[in-house]
C-alpha cells in the first residue's frame, strides 16, 4: 500500500475498546472471557494441535498444518479450511473447558465457509407498527 497510505491508518486504543466492551457486557448480562491467543493461527484445530500459552512454547513444538495463503489453511491431511475460522476455533478451544462449551460438533464443515452478514443489506422489517393494546 505504500508509505503514505500506512500513515493514514489510525491506531485503535485497544485498552479503551476492551473497557467499553466490558461495560456493555455488564449492562446486557453477557459474560466476557478475555484470553491470550498465542499460536492459535499456526496450530491446526482439525488435527488437535496443542495450544501453548504465550512464552511457554515447548522445545520443538511444531504445528501440524500451515497457512498456505491469505485466508487458507491446510491441515496435516491436506484438508483446506478458512484460516481465520481455524484461528477462531482454536481461541474457542482455549476457553471451552473453562466455559463448559462442548466442541464435538465443530468439524471441518463449519470451518470451510465463512457466513457473510452484510449489515447494510439486511431485509427491511415489516413497516407495520405494533401499537400496544390497552383494555
Amino acid at each position: 500500500m505504500g508509505k503514505l497510505n500506512n500513515q493514514k491508518f489510525v491506531q485503535i486504543p485497544l485498552g479503551k475498546l476492551k473497557d467499553r466492551l466490558e461495560q456493555l457486557c455488564e449492562i446486557y448480562g453477557i459474560h466476557l472471557e478475555v484470553t491470550e491467543e498465542a499460536y492459535t493461527s499456526k496450530a491446526s484445530y482439525l488435527d488437535g494441535d496443542s495450544l501453548p500459552k504465550f512464552g511457554e512454547k515447548p522445545e520443538g513444538w511444531k504445528a501440524s498444518g500451515k497457512r498456505i495463503k491469505r485466508g487458507l489453511y491446510r491441515s496435516r491431511n491436506n484438508l483446506l479450511i478458512n484460516a481465520d475460522l481455524n484461528g477462531s476455533a482454536n481461541i474457542l478451544r482455549k476457553v471451552a473447558r473453562k466455559l463448559g462449551i462442548d466442541l464435538n460438533r465443530l468439524g471441518r464443515r463449519s470451518l470451510t465457509t465463512v457466513a457473510r452478514v452484510r449489515l447494510w443489506k439486511l431485509p427491511q422489517l415489516n413497516s407495520v407498527r405494533r401499537i400496544p393494546h390497552f383494555q
